[in-house]
C-alpha cells in the first residue's frame, strides 16, 4: 500500500487526503505549531510537527519534510499548490531520497518557473506571446529605458521567478518605470532569491483564461477544458468558472491546442495549467505562464469533466497511466463557479482579517454544491498563512443555473467575529457585468466602491 506525505496544509491537504482514502493510500500530514488542531491534521492517518508557525521554519523546510517522509516510511510526496509545489530544488530532493514526486520533472518545474525561459519555450512551440523584454538583473535596472522604448505603455513589470500574482506591477508611463521596477526587483529578491525582472506589454481590456492540461510524460497531452479567472484582486483570483463564457468556438479550440502543444514540447507529466491573456477587443490570446502543479480552482474543472484530478496525479506518479483519459477523453458538460471565501476586509484594500471563528456555517454539500475547507466553527485564523476560509463551488446545467446555485449557497453562509469578503462575493454574482460575462481583469479594481456600497 502506498503512503502519501502531503507537503502542504489547509484545504488542499484535506482535498488530497480525501482522494487518498478513496483509493486506499494512507496519508501523512505535516503541521506547524499554529496548525496543530487543524482539520487536515485530524483527517490524516499520521501527523508530524514540523516547526514554528512562520513558513520558513515549517512548510518551506525541505530538509525536515524529507526527514519526516523517511521516518514515516512514506513513498510518495504530494506538494499541493503554493509553498514548495513549484520548487524544483525540493522536487529534486524528493527524488534523490528515492521518493515519488507527484508532478512534472524538476527540470520542467525549473524552466517553466522562469518566466523568461517559459516565454521562449512558448514561442518555440508556436504559442503567441506578448511583446516583452529579456530578463533584466537587479544590477542592470539602468537599462530599463532601452527596452521600454521598444514597447508600448502600459507595461507589466514581472519577476522572472514570480507566480500566483506575486511579483507583478503595472506601470503607465516612463516616469514611474524605474521606481516600480526597483520595488518589484527588491520584492522578488526577498521572496524568490532572484531580483531579475522583465517587461511585458500590458493589455488594458483583458480576460485571464487558463487551460487545464494533463500530460503522460511521453508527448501525449490531454486537456480538460478552460477556466475564466478574470475577477482578481492584486493579480490573485477571487471568482473562477469553467468553462470560460463568451469565447468563440474557434478561439477556444486554438487556445486548448496551444496549451497542449506547449506541454507536449516538454514531455509534460501530470496536471498543469497554461494561463493566457485574452484581448477582449479582438479575441487574440497570448501565453502568460504555466503552473506546474494543481490549481486552487481545479474543482471547477472536476465538476464539468467528472474527473478527479488528484487521482489522475497519483496514478501518473506511480506509473499507472490514467487509462480513462487515453481510452475515453472526458466530455465536458454543465457549468461550475468557484468563490473563494476569505477572511479579509475588501473595503480596506483586502487586508487580511485573522481571528476566532465564533460562528462558521457553510452550505450543505450536494450534487450542485461542493465545499473545500479546513476550518470549522471555533477555529482560529492565524496571521501566518493565506486567509482563505473555504472554497464554495456550484454546478448547474448551464451558467445561469450555476449562478443561481452559488447565490443560494452564499446566502447560507454565516460567519461571526471575523471580517470576510462574503458581501462582496454576493455583490459580484448579482452584478450585471458578471451575469453578462463582461468582467475583465480590472473589473474588481474599478468597481469595488460600487460593489461594496461605499
Amino acid at each position: 500500500m502506498h503512503k502519501v506525505l502531503i507537503a502542504n496544509r489547509g484545504e488542499i491537504a484535506c482535498r488530497i487526503i480525501r482522494t487518498c482514502k478513496s483509493i486506499g493510500f494512507s496519508t501523512v500530514a505535516v503541521y506547524s505549531e499554529a496548525d496543530k488542531n487543524s482539520q487536515y491534521v485530524v483527517l490524516a492517518d499520521e501527523a508530524y510537527l514540523i516547526g514554528a508557525p512562520p513558513v520558513r521554519e515549517s512548510y518551506l523546510n525541505s530538509k525536515k519534510i524529507i526527514e519526516i517522509a523517511e521516518r514515516s516510511k512514506a513513498d510518495i510526496v504530494h506538494p499541493g499548490y503554493g509553498l514548495l509545489a513549484e520548487n524544483s530544488h525540493f522536487a529534486s530532493l524528493v527524488e534523490a531520497a528515492g521518493l515519488i514526486w507527484v508532478g512534472p520533472s524538476p527540470s520542467t518545474i525549473s524552466v517553466m518557473g522562469d518566466k523568461g525561459k517559459a516565454r521562449e519555450i512558448a514561442r518555440q512551440a508556436d504559442v503567441s506571446i506578448l511583446p516583452g523584454s529579456p530578463a533584466i538583473s537587479s544590477s542592470s535596472l539602468s537599462s530599463l529605458s532601452t527596452f521600454s522604448k521598444q514597447l508600448d505603455f502600459p507595461l507589466l513589470i514581472k519577476a522572472t521567478g514570480g507566480g500566483g500574482g506575486i511579483g507583478m506591477r503595472s506601470v503607465g508611463n516612463e516616469a514611474k518605470l524605474f521606481e516600480t521596477a526597483k520595488t518589484v526587483s527588491e520584492l522578488a529578491e526577498r521572496l524568490f532569491g532572484d531580483g531579475s525582472i522583465f517587461l511585458e506589454h500590458h493589455v488594458d481590456d483583458a480576460r485571464h483564461i487558463e487551460v487545464q492540461v494533463f500530460g503522460l510524460g511521453d508527448g501525449r497531452v490531454f486537456h480538460l477544458g478552460d477556466r475564466e479567472c478574470s475577477i482578481q484582486r492584486r493579480f490573485q483570483k477571487v471568482v473562477e468558472e469553467a468553462p470560460a463564457p463568451r469565447i468563440p468556438a474557434n478561439v477556444r479550440s486554438e487556445m486548448a491546442d496551444s496549451a497542449c502543444r506547449l506541454a507536449a514540447s516538454q514531455n509534460y507529466s501530470g496536471a498543469g495549467t497554461v494561463e493566457f491573456i485574452l484581448d477582449v477587443k479582438n479575441n487574440s490570446f497570448y501565453f502568460l505562464e504555466m503552473n506546474t502543479r494543481i490549481q486552487v480552482e481545479h474543482p471547477t474543472t472536476e465538476m464539468i469533466s467528472k474527473q478527479d484530478i488528484v487521482y489522475l496525479q497519483l496514478m501518473q506518479a506511480i506509473g499507472e497511466k490514467p487509462q480513462n483519459l487515453i481510452d475515453d477523453p472526458p466530455c465536458l458538460s454543465g457549468h461550475a463557479i468557484e468563490c473563494r471565501l476569505y477572511a479579509e476586509k475588501p473595503e480596506k484594500n483586502f487586508i487580511p482579517s485573522p481571528g476566532h471563528l465564533k460562528v462558521l456555517k457553510l452550505p450543505r454539500p450536494s450534487d450542485a454544491i461542493r465545499i473545500e475547507a479546513s476550518y470549522t466553527e471555533g477555529d482560529t485564523i492565524t496571521p501566518f498563512y493565506d486567509p482563505m476560509i473555504a472554497k464554495i463551488i456550484s454546478f448547474g446545467e448551464d451558467r445561469s443555473h450555476a449562478i443561481q446555485k452559488m447565490l443560494s449557497a452564499l446566502e447560507q453562509c454565516q460567519i461571526e467575529d471575523v471580517a470576510t469578503n462574503l458581501a462582496l462575493l454576493k455583490a459580484i454574482l448579482k452584478d450585471p457585468a458578471f451575469k453578462d460575462a463582461r468582467a475583465n481583469t480590472t473589473y474588481l479594481e474599478q468597481n469595488i466602491t460600487t460593489l461594496m456600497g461605499l
